[in-house]
């Protein structure tokens, strides 16, 4: 049992605590403890109303379990002591609350503007026990028909296999907010696919889908709370977009929120779970169907009254949305780097990515048969066809058009290049191509690149050559245009000619002094 104080110390620590002084002074003074003082100031703050006498004459004002010298027996016995310096100016107290005004203000403004003597602790203890009273009850919140659901995972039983290894379960349970109506399906881990899928079972058991959905902040949809603005998963806003309703996360560590689901998990845990285990997930899972069939759906539930199933059936199943014509698409998702090549790698094959990305991080969403690519805005800038593990799936549009050969381009963008360089030129190259075939090809593109060094007149007397001579090879049409093309260096001017004079003349025309004279022009009339 522990020390008991007596009670001139009990009153002696009172009295002090109401003149103001510290826990360290009055212990240090009276030879207590700090915490036992400090016991004994939330006694005196926690003084219960006082009971009214019974009428047979028995005195109920203390009970009968009350030993002198202990805490109770103190706040019995103290509940008419000295009122605080504060009470004559409670009502000036309660005003200055009122305007949002700190303790330690009230107590300046008492002291200045009405002659208190008190001290700032008298204040500010009498300002927390204006504050201490009922608190304000919870409010309900009571669902229309197909209005809400809530969702949160539990702890399942435990799976043995044969080998004897055990392996802990968690259960997600799916209530309908009106009719208490519920699902619930065992997973192995809390993994977004299996949230997804699961949510997803059960809108197929109910038939339809409420317009919102309650959940708590768990990671596998959430992933960053918060009470005003979550950041949810973004495939898990896709399948709400996918059947139309909304994720209403709750606020962090506020249960209350979402209480049906709170005692829909704790019914599915002790009534339906509890000190049973199986051998594999699907027993569980089919276990907890049947259960929810034949136990929770016939019970009469403590708050509607109502027969759970039948409830379900007759008022809210009308009043859910329909479903979605297919099932949510399921994919995997993630963060891939755009590489020098502009491809991604997805699943180990690779795809094409717009070359504004190049060296970007991309978001990737893939499927057993298209893969989409988004940017950080989440829009969309590709998709392709799933492609074998090691294989490229390239869209031409992603190549820059400095990175596409004339041979990828084809044969007929080429020819129309070599018609540009002349008419011969266009007849060679078509020639050449009929005749040679497919291996053509890469001969017309050398056959371009003569452009490079040699002017269009040139290829065009060495096309013209080419054909007569009927010679489609690439070799000799190349030393055509370097032979027309020294033949137009070797080209000299004429020393002599009857319109040429001698540089003498000129020399000689320079040396004469300038004669100024002026024409005249005669006219005959």
């Amino acid at each position: 049992m522990a020390n008991q104080l007596k009670v001139a110390v009990v009153d002696a620590i009172i009295g002090l605590l109401e003149h103001g002084w510290s826990y360290r002074r009055i212990s240090r003074e009276l030879g207590v403890h700090r915490e036992t003082v400090a016991r004994y100031d939330r006694l005196r703050h926690s003084k219960p109303a006082n009971p009214p006498a019974s009428s047979d004459g028995d005195d109920y004002s203390k009970p009968a379990n009350v030993t002198p010298g202990s805490a109770d027996f103190w706040t019995f016995n103290r509940s008419s002591g000295p009122p605080s310096f504060s009470k004559p100016f409670e009502d000036i107290i309660k005003q200055k609350l009122e305007c949002g005004l700190s303790a330690q203000r009230i107590w300046q403004d008492l002291v200045s503007d009405h002659g208190f003597t008190g001290s700032y602790c008298s204040v500010k203890r009498f300002v927390r026990r204006l504050g201490e009273g009922t608190p304000l009850p919870f409010r309900r919140m009571e669902c229309e028909p197909g209005q809400e659901a809530q969702v949160d995972f539990g702890s399942g039983a435990w799976i043995i296999d044969e080998d004897g290894k055990k392996r802990r379960t968690h259960v997600l349970r799916i209530i309908l907010s009106h009719s208490r109506k519920g699902y619930s399906e065992s997973v192995l881990r809390q993994t977004t696919e299996n949230f997804i899928r699961v949510l997803e079972n059960a809108l197929s058991s109910f038939g339809g889908v409420p317009k919102v959905v309650v959940i708590d902040n768990l990671k596998a949809a959430v992933k960053n709370p918060d009470w005003f603005d979550p950041e949810l998963n973004p495939k898990v806003v896709e399948f709400a977009r996918h059947y139309g309703f909304v994720f209403m996360p709750t606020r962090p560590y506020m249960p209350r929120h979402k209480g049906k689901i709170e005692a829909g998990i704790k019914y599915v845990k002790n009534n339906a779970l509890k000190a049973r285990q199986f051998a594999s997930l699907a027993e569980q899972n089919e276990f907890l169907a049947r259960w929810e069939r034949q136990v929770a759906d016939t019970r009469i539930h403590g708050t509607t009254r109502q027969q759970v199933g039948t409830h379900f059936r007759e008022v809210e199943q009308p009043a859910l949305m329909p479903l979605a014509t297919e099932r949510f698409p399921f994919y995997d998702e993630g963060r891939r780097k755009v590489n020098r090549d502009g491809h991604i790698g997805v699943a180990k094959a690779y795809y094409s990515v717009p070359p504004e990305y190049l060296g970007h991080e991309v978001w990737v969403r893939w499927d057993s048969r298209l893969v989409r690519i988004y940017n950080d805005r989440l829009e969309q800038i590709a998709v392709h066809a799933r492609a074998l593990p090691g294989k490229f799936h390239t869209d031409r549009k992603h190549l820059a058009d400095k990175k596409i050969s004339s041979v990828e381009r084809g044969a007929e963008y080429m020819l129309d290049k070599a018609i540009r360089l002349g008419d011969d030129a266009g007849r060679w190259a078509s020639t050449m191509i009929s005749v040679r075939g497919i291996e053509g090809v890469r001969v017309l593109q050398g056959f371009l690149s003569l452009a490079r060094k040699h002017p269009a007149n040139v290829i065009n007397h060495a096309s013209r050559a080419a054909l007569e001579a009927n010679c489609f090879r690439l070799r000799p049409l190349r030393q055509l245009c370097k032979n027309y093309l020294e033949a137009q260096s070797d080209l000299s001017f004429d020393e002599d000619h009857p319109i040429i004079r001698p540089l003498s003349e000129y020399q000689d025309l320079l040396s004469k002094p300038r004669v100024s004279f002026q024409i005249k022009e005669e006219v005959d009339i």
